[in-house]
């Protein structure tokens, strides 16, 4: 069997990539540091510089020893890192086996070989995956995301002398554990790098352009600009009038979903929204208030609203709210093809927030709950690091949102921006 010839291109690495690359070198003058920190922008070559590193240092320091690779999910740590990190070490001559059941890669090169277990940071249960392992070091891929508690523990295994901590992120609220307590700690004795997108070589000014362009307001702030700073104010302060529209939609060639916020006591939210390929385009709302009509509707009752809501012709998904198990079993007997949404609070805000900005969500004159909730829709004043937006007034709100996080394709925001 003829062998498979692999070509990888690299591109150059800029002075902020070469540093991190050789921050832990010999010569360097940082070589004491206990590890290292790298946020800013998103594409900003910080990810994969840092991989890069951490892989040669473990393997020009130490023979058959342990590391850990850490992410918030083993999957998204594959995709995000492993996928890219594999293709490099490949040509940089070191070999490579993977015990997928076992989540290791064992790497080998000049007759050295060392053990990386991939570890997931997904909440407080993960450190017991964690506890009671050694450690010559780790590498964590969006520390931020991970609890505290598995990065404390985590960091607590490495007692291997000479081992290091390895960090990237993107930037959330100045508030969070991991600004104020690693980021901001002088006592962690770490090496602080922050990235921006003319720090990757390998985008063009083109693409660059493009990324700047696909984030709105305080995500904007995060992921362009690389700043740690607060959520606050409105939260889609890109919604103008320019979304909103008044004409009759050619409705024909067009998908059609409807997007449920469920309520009891609260007010149950049906929202028609036509995708033509590019835009989606919420043309008609339903809105119950049982607080302010007097009186409380059964599944069943709404399930007719939504018959009559329908006009007799059933949507191709219905994407409901996560926790409204009851009425998604009404409508799956009544016929409809129901999805359970995406309930991501975060990451749907987001998407939501950039989509309207890029004005790839439209909004009818006729849905004046939607509106108004959109304009009036605010992030909530905690002071603790945790993000939320206020819970008053957010069902058309949420109800959008679940369709864009459970629908949503980046080739949208690709073409768009």
């Amino acid at each position: 069997m003829k062998k498979t010839e692999f070509k990888f291109a690299f591109k150059p690495f800029s002075l902020k990539q070469k540093k991190v690359l050789t921050w832990w070198c010999e010569t360097s003058p940082v070589k004491d540091k206990d590890g290292i920190i790298c946020d800013g922008a998103v594409r900003s070559g910080k990810t994969l510089s840092v991989a890069i590193s951490f892989v040669n240092w473990a393997m020009a320091n130490f023979n058959s020893q342990i590391f850990g690779f850490c992410g918030k999910t083993i999957p998204a740590f594959k995709r995000n890192v492993w996928i890219w990190l594999n293709i490099v070490l490949l040509v940089l001559g070191y070999k490579i086996e993977e015990k997928r059941a076992e989540n290791l890669i064992i790497i080998s090169k000049n007759g050295k070989t060392n053990y990386f277990y991939i570890f997931s940071g997904n909440d407080e249960s993960s450190v017991s995956s964690i506890q009671g392992i050694t450690l010559a070091g780790v590498y964590f891929d969006e520390a931020p995301l991970m609890p505290e508690s598995f990065v404390e523990m985590a960091v607590s295994r490495c007692s291997v002398e000479g081992s290091k901590f390895w960090f990237t992120c993107n930037p959330d609220n100045p508030e969070h554990w991991f600004k104020k307590n690693w980021i901001d700690n002088k006592n962690r004795n770490l090496l602080y790098f922050s990235f921006r997108l003319e720090d990757n070589l390998s985008l063009s000014k083109k693409i660059i352009e493009r990324y700047k362009n696909m984030f709105f307001g305080v995500f904007y702030k995060r992921f362009i600009l690389g700043l740690w700073v607060v959520a606050e104010g409105a939260i889609y302060d890109m919604f103008t009038d320019d979304n909103i529209y008044e004409h009759e939609l050619k409705k024909s060639s067009y998908r059609r979903f409807i997007a449920i916020d469920y309520g009891t006591t609260n007010p149950m939210v049906f929202l028609e929204v036509f995708d033509d390929g590019k835009t989606y385009w919420v043309d008609n709302e339903y809105y119950y208030d049982s607080k302010e009509k007097g009186v409380q509707k059964t599944d069943e009752q709404y399930a007719d609203d939504l018959d009559e809501f329908c006009n007799g012709d059933k949507p191709e998904y219905i994407v409901i709210d996560p926790s409204a198990a009851s009425f998604r079993l009404v409508l799956k007997r009544r016929g409809f093809r129901v999805k359970e949404a995406d309930n991501d609070v975060l990451n749907g805000i987001r998407n939501v927030a950039t989509l309207f900005g890029l004005k790839l969500i439209m909004i009818s004159k006729k849905c004046v709950h939607t509106i108004s909730e959109h304009r009036s829709y605010v992030w909530k004043e905690n002071g603790n690091g945790k993000e939320e937006p206020v819970k008053t007034k957010d069902h058309t709100c949420d109800a959008l949102r679940y369709l864009v996080q459970t629908f949503f394709k980046i080739y949208r925001i690709m073409k768009a921006a």
